[in-house]
């Protein structure tokens, strides 16, 4: 079956061919893929065939706004959006100029348009998450809990949980925490857990930590969570216990490195970023989390390299959790 998703945008049509293709969970799924890399932001349809690009820098976080316009990063401090059918920057904020941050050390590395349309920031290296309205103005301010405060690792991806708060992944703390929105206070806190291994430096598949990416929160109040070079996604109830896994090796012919992106289909499937990988392994692999068998694969790092840390699926009929 194939869908064509009109996006409306002051007055302009922009038309993505979007293919999804309706088979059984066992079968091979296809999808189109919003990602970055090479270096250069682009969609590739379900034939491989890259139907759009522009060329853009590394990235740590990318949504595609209901507009049709992408919200990204632009080098390491600023938000925009972009317009993909002109190429340009609608919009932009950059964080280390504004709101009390100009001459401090900070990056960004996650950010969300949220429902009452102000945008959500995380500043890693100021220690707070803020949310701003499209001029720039400081709506709401979040201090974050920091144990090893670092402005490259404070944050990797937050994200709303859907019930008034955000699940903030801390890098370098190797904790997920859960910030009310309205209080500001920490409401949840799980560190990923080791596994009685010793922590070993890189990015590859040889590293080893607990560095985690990105949580999520499911339907059934547990928490998702990519624990980046721990190599492997586990969920987590409420109570902090581990009721299912995927590990580095327990996908066959994949070895998992740093496992960065989340999104739970509507379908219950898990789409699950592999970075540093290397030649030979998927840059996104989705899978059956009943069976843990993999139904679709994205083998692309021939032509985006082994750096893509953030990718999104545009394909996906109704709303997915990411």
């Amino acid at each position: 079956m194939k869908l064509f998703l009109n996006v409306m945008n002051s007055g302009k049509v922009a038309c993505y061919l979007l293919a999804i293709v309706l088979f059984p969970s066992v079968a091979l799924a296809e999808h189109t893929v919003l990602l970055q890399g090479g270096p250069r932001l682009a969609i590739v349809d379900p034939d491989g065939k890259v139907s759009w690009e522009m060329p853009w820098g590394g990235i740590h976080d990318i949504h595609l706004l209901k507009n049709g316009h992408i919200l990204t990063r632009q080098g390491r401090t600023a938000v925009v959006e972009i317009d993909p059918e002109t190429r340009q920057v609608v919009w932009k904020y950059d964080a280390a100029q504004a709101n009390g941050n100009a001459g401090k050390r900070m990056e960004i590395h996650a950010f969300e348009r949220l429902a009452d349309g102000a945008t959500m920031i995380a500043e890693s290296g100021i220690g707070r998450i803020i949310e701003i309205n499209r001029d720039g103005k400081l709506i709401r301010e979040i201090p974050l809990v920091l144990d090893n405060p670092n402005a490259h690792s404070d944050t990797r991806l937050v994200r709303s949980s859907g019930s008034g708060s955000y699940l903030v992944a801390h890098e370098a703390d190797g904790k997920v925490r859960e910030y009310d929105r309205k209080s500001g206070k920490v409401t949840w806190e799980y560190e990923v857990p080791m596994f009685g291994k010793s922590a070993k430096n890189g990015h590859g598949p040889d590293a080893f930590g607990n560095r985690l990416f990105a949580a999520l929160r499911l339907k059934n109040g547990n928490t998702l969570v990519a624990t980046g070079n721990g190599h492997s996604v586990l969920e987590v109830t409420p109570e902090k216990k581990i009721v299912w896994q995927i590990n580095q090796e327990d996908l066959p012919g994949i070895r998992l490195a740093w496992v960065t992106t989340l999104e739970v289909l509507p379908n219950g499937n898990y789409v699950i970023g592999n970075c540093h990988a290397g030649p030979g392994q998927p840059l996104l692999v989705e899978v059956d989390p009943k069976t843990k068998k993999v139904v679709w694969q994205f083998d692309r790092h021939a032509d985006f390299g082994n750096n893509v840390s953030n990718s999104l699926l545009v394909d996906v009929a109704g709303e997915s959790l990411r």
